[in-house]
């Protein structure tokens, strides 16, 4: 990845990508999650808590990983998955459906996640008896020609039965060009102990997308926005160009939500029902209630908190602010740090000044108040209910309910001074142009 971030902490849908797995084992309530990393692997154990961590002290392949988390699995009975930190494509579905072949009457001591890439190129085979039970993993550098026609191949993903998992692994040697314990010949040894073996087929190849690289990052993020905005629409929300919406992992959407074009999503953003967001705005950790009408080019930061019917308009901007019933702010406008009472108007190009270099400060609007265009709005201030801010005024005192508050210079006429300025200019123009 060429990256100084460990690469399954790289974001798919600004989530983590080993986090994609852990949310996906959630749906199979685990006993036990053991993340196995390497040395120095603080930040992608932080990021996996409360999951348990295992160190592989050496990268001497994944049956040495497996191995790795011996101590952890000691005392458990029952199935081991073996998944991949850097498959966030991975679904739950999926992972039942391994789960429920484990557990079938035949009894497989190993399952394998198999899936049909549209070129198989260098993986592995899954080879299959009759009765579709699993024979073999052949690695593409030992397979016959026939073998390599075979379409089926190995994702490296397995459910294990915990009663044979560590006779198989240690049965593994590491008799190879790498000198790598594989974690694949556990099927080779299953069945040379009369061990039944079983294939479980992914639906979708995309699931077992493994990215290592930046390239193949951008891969799958494009395959779970896809994945993301198909449920999105078939739950309720109306998507006008959806190519062009951007979701995170957790955005939740109600019913009856229309979405414009080029609109993005950051993590712990909720919208209710009946919202509607215009094209180009940009939402992360905020909350919109129903009825709320968003944009265009709107952006709500952390902490917006948007109750029923609120419009955001153009150009408007939202941070660490409630905006309850009713009120609009509608137009060039920076809101931080505050809370508008219901049914408020804030006009045209007003600012709340809520950061002198050093500290935030809040700014309460009341309920049914009017703030005219272009006010500034210096914090800490309260503007009471129904009050009302004369357009251009700079506000640093609190301003009673029902009162009207004006604070800018006294408007002066001096009649014929315009034209007076314009001739005596015009004339050193052509004076100058004399010279």
């Amino acid at each position: 990845m060429k990256s100084d971030l460990p690469k399954v902490l790289h974001p798919v849908a600004n989530r983590p990508m080993v986090s994609h797995i852990i949310s996906a084992l959630e749906a199979v309530s685990p006993d036990r999650t053991v993340v196995v990393v390497a040395p120095g692997m603080d930040r992608v154990a932080d990021a996996v808590a409360p999951a348990d961590t295992a160190i592989q002290a050496e990268a001497l392949g994944t049956g040495h990983a497996v191995l790795s988390a011996r101590d952890a699995m000691k005392g458990f009975e029952g199935d081991v998955l073996v998944l991949f930190g850097d498959t966030p494509l991975l679904t739950a579905e999926t992972i039942q459906s391994m789960l429920s072949a484990r557990r079938a009457a035949d009894n497989p001591a190993v399952v394998v996640l198999g899936f049909r890439p549209d070129n198989p190129a260098e993986y592995g085979r899954l080879i299959t008896g009759a009765d579709g039970a699993l024979e073999a993993i052949v690695e593409v550098k030992d397979a016959s020609q026939e073998q390599r026609k075979i379409g089926l191949c190995n994702a490296g993903i397995m459910a294990i039965d915990s009663a044979h998992l560590l006779p198989l692994l240690d049965g593994i040697g590491n008799d190879n060009a790498n000198g790598e314990y594989y974690l694949t010949d556990i099927v080779k040894i299953a069945r040379a102990r009369d061990l039944a073996c079983a294939v479980v087929e992914a639906s979708d190849p995309v699931e077992v997308m493994g990215v290592n690289s930046r390239a193949q990052l951008a891969e799958a993020e494009a395959a779970m926005q896809d994945r993301l905005r198909q449920a999105a629409m078939a739950a309720g929300v109306t998507m006008t160009d959806p190519g062009t919406v951007w979701l995170s992992a957790d955005t939740r959407i109600g019913r009856d939500v229309s979405i414009g074009p080029n609109v993005f999503f950051g993590p712990g953003v909720s919208i209710a029902d009946n919202v509607e967001i215009r094209s180009f705005c940009h939402i992360e950790q905020a909350d919109v209630a129903s009825g709320a009408i968003i944009g265009p080019f709107a952006r709500l930061r952390p902490g917006a908190d948007l109750e029923e019917d609120v419009h955001i308009g153009n150009f408007v901007e939202i941070k660490a602010a409630r905006v309850e019933r009713g009120a609009k702010v509608n137009h060039l406008t920076y809101i931080g740090d505050a809370r508008i009472g219901s049914k408020a108007n804030i006009g045209a190009g007003t600012i709340t000044c809520n950061y002198d270099g050093f500290f935030k400060y809040h700014t309460d609007i009341g309920a049914g108040a009017f703030v005219g265009s272009n006010s500034a709005l210096v914090a800490p201030v309260k503007i009471g209910d129904g009050a009302i801010v004369g357009a251009g005024s700079v506000i640093t005192g609190e301003v009673e309910a029902d009162a009207l508050s004006v604070a800018r210079g006294r408007q002066k006429n001096i009649g014929g001074w315009a034209k007076s300025f314009r001739n005596k200019r015009q004339a050193e123009n052509d004076a100058a142009k004399k010279k």
